[in-house]
């Protein structure tokens, strides 16, 4: 069976897409710094025997034992509030860390997944966002660290598939939610939960009015499942392409949880999007993927989680 690396196997999405490549039959490799991700969510994995974790900075060198049949690089923190708390670090990982993986896959002759972000289309001017849009990015604003990182990293990726024949893939992940999300995350679900549970009010950014689309991590690993038993290299759009405003959703969330938490309006982040939605197009064509959880039915999977399992933070 294949044999995989994943860097940043220990946070939200990469902890997830681990427990599905060991479901499927493959041995797995997991790198993680510990800067986002954390060892409680690798419980699942650790139990299996084709699984082996290393706590490692992959902007070092970069070096695994054994053959490797596929480089999945998600390690990067993800959220506004950890990428303006780690800008520098950021921009290595999306830099030198991509550099690194790449050059592990080239050595290896392995294939190599990038995952990337909808945030490389910055603040959108076409909606819904495809694949071929080039973005409105500020390069030079606080959220620029992970925006530039993301786009040099699918550019690093794209020259080492052009240069040296190394099979790629890349996704554009959009806004995904699920259990294991940190409490202090700082995005809409996991903070709108968060004071809802605590009968906190809940803190709106602006008016409300900005839309986000919302896709729930199951939905997500198997849409990154597919795609790598598909042909082509994307960029593909992996997101859920049903829209709500962010006052709709702390509202929603606030139903959800019985909370009578009322909500307050604090001022927008610099460069916050004002819209954000997936087009889908190639997904489906591609890997015959798109969401089937409903928002209302993940955020109540993750609301119960949370409550279970913030208590112990």
């Amino acid at each position: 069976m294949p044999r995989a690396l994943v860097t940043g196997g220990a946070g939200f999405v990469g902890s997830h897409l681990c427990e599905r490549l060991l479901a499927e039959g493959w041995d797995v490799v997991c790198l993680d710094s510990f800067l986002t991700g954390g060892a409680n969510n690798l419980e699942k994995a650790l139990q299996h025997e084709r699984f082996r974790f290393e706590r490692y900075d992959v902007t070092n060198y970069l070096h695994v034992d054994g053959d490797i049949d596929w480089i999945l690089h998600f390690a990067s923190p993800a959220s506004p509030r950890d990428y303006l708390d780690h800008p520098i670090h950021t921009l290595k990982v999306g830099a030198i860390g991509t550099m690194r993986a790449l050059g592990l896959a080239k050595a290896k002759s392995a294939a190599f997944f990038l995952a990337s972000t909808s945030e490389v289309y910055g603040d959108p001017m076409v909606h819904p966002q495809p694949e071929g849009y080039w973005g409105n990015v500020n390069p030079i604003g606080p959220r620029g660290v992970y925006d530039e990182a993301k786009r040099y990293a699918e550019a690093m990726t794209m020259a080492y598939h052009r240069t040296h024949g190394i099979p790629v893939k890349i996704i554009r992940i959009f806004n995904t939610f699920g259990p294991r999300l940190r409490r202090a995350d700082g995005r809409a679900v996991p903070t709108f939960i968060q004071q809802a549970l605590a009968g906190e009010r809940l803190t709106v950014h602006g008016d409300g009015s900005q839309t986000r689309s919302l896709c729930y991590v199951d939905d997500l690993v198997e849409g990154i499942w597919r795609f790598l038993g598909a042909e082509g290299t994307g960029p593909m759009n992996l997101g859920n392409p049903e829209e709500i405003k962010v006052l709709e959703l702390a509202h929603l969330i606030a139903s959800l949880t019985g909370s009578k938490s009322e909500v307050v309006f604090t001022e927008r982040p610099v460069d916050d999007p004002e819209v954000r939605c997936p087009d889908i197009s190639l997904a489906k064509k591609t890997a015959g993927w798109e969401p089937r959880v409903s928002l209302r039915d993940g955020l109540s999977k993750t609301i119960e989680w949370a409550a279970a399992n913030w208590k112990k933070d």
